[in-house]
């Protein structure tokens, strides 16, 4: 089984990677452009290639609303108090696709703070958390940010299929909460060695970090977790961000805390294959997630969305290009 990447590289090597801080203060590139507006509203055949990527601003993304396309004047709403939004099965081709890890619960697992509803109370599993706000509005960003070809829509995977091979890119909340068999944690294993690459979000504190070892010591009993420093190439693919700072879950809203359970410093981790490149991404003790699912909201504040958009845009194109 291949990984399939095709078409991806000459469309993203060829980017200008602009970097050299921004009147944000967080090292967003100086370019004024902006992607043209999209209006297709299908989703890709796996694999499929075109396009380019050049940078715009993100003050620019910021300043417009997200949520176009949304139907019915509701924009992009969650599942419950959101309104609207199920999952889509269409084929619009598109040079990079987002999916999402539907993984089986370990016994007892339960969720953080946050307040995002996804499949949450719906018997579907942590693994759908802010699912699909947060993930169609981050394709809306990437878009807009970038000329990166994205999928307009997320696929979500699970590890009983080989469909994971068609999706490069994958992504994962709540994964205190998660557990592999023998088989899926081999498929993962496998997927990752074979260029793959995954980025775990949402999850808090001591306990949770326990709780997602055990789970990740499954598909890597043995390789290291490293601590990425702030001069590491995926801080700067895009976007410089040396001065990165905690992004909070819209808990934030109502308690002023932008830490969970006893995560107060955020970091920023990683798991590396045999050559530097890093095949796992964590997000520890931050939820970009909700950050880019109440991008639209007033009460929460736009510089945590900012910073969520900018990190989630440099490990897409890190992605991409590794």
């Amino acid at each position: 089984m291949r990984l399939l990447i095709s078409g991806v590289l000459p469309a993203v090597v060829g980017l200008a990677l602009v970097g050299g801080g921004g009147s944000l203060g967080l090292g967003a590139p100086t370019s004024p452009r902006l992607a043209p507006a999209r209006t297709e509203m299908a989703a890709p055949a796996p694999g499929a290639a075109g396009g380019s990527a050049a940078p715009a601003r993100a003050d620019t993304l910021l300043a417009a609303p997200l949520m176009a396309g949304g139907g019915g004047g509701q924009g992009y709403g969650g599942y419950g108090r959101f309104g609207g939004l199920q999952p889509v099965v269409s084929y619009e081709k598109a040079e990079f696709s987002w999916s999402r890890l539907q993984y089986d619960a370990a016994v007892g697992s339960q969720g953080g703070y946050g307040y995002g509803y996804g499949f949450r109370g719906r018997s579907r599993g942590l693994w759908s958390q802010d699912y699909p706000k947060a993930d169609r509005t981050f394709l809306e960003a990437l878009k807009r940010l970038t000329r990166v070809n994205a999928r307009s829509y997320e696929q979500v995977v699970n590890l009983n299929t080989n469909d994971v091979y068609n999706y490069p890119f994958l992504y994962a909340v709540q994964v205190q909460s998660w557990t592999f068999t023998p088989a899926q944690a081999a498929k993962l294993r496998d997927y990752l060695l074979k260029g793959g690459f995954l980025v775990v979000d949402d999850f808090h504190g001591t306990e949770d970090w326990d709780s997602f070892m055990q789970g990740m010591r499954m598909v890597f009993p043995n390789r290291p977790v490293v601590d990425l420093p702030d001069n590491d190439e995926i801080f700067h693919v895009l976007y410089n961000l040396d001065d990165k700072f905690q992004v909070p879950g819209e808990q934030y809203v109502n308690t002023g805390r932008t830490y969970e359970k006893d995560g107060y410093v955020p970091k920023w981790r990683a798991i590396r294959d045999d050559n530097g490149r890093i095949m796992v991404a964590i997000w520890h003790n931050m939820h970009l997630g909700d950050a880019w699912e109440w991008a639209d909201s007033p009460q929460y504040p736009e510089k945590f969305v900012g910073m969520a958009m900018r990190l989630g845009v440099n490990y897409v194109l890190y992605s991409m290009t590794h």
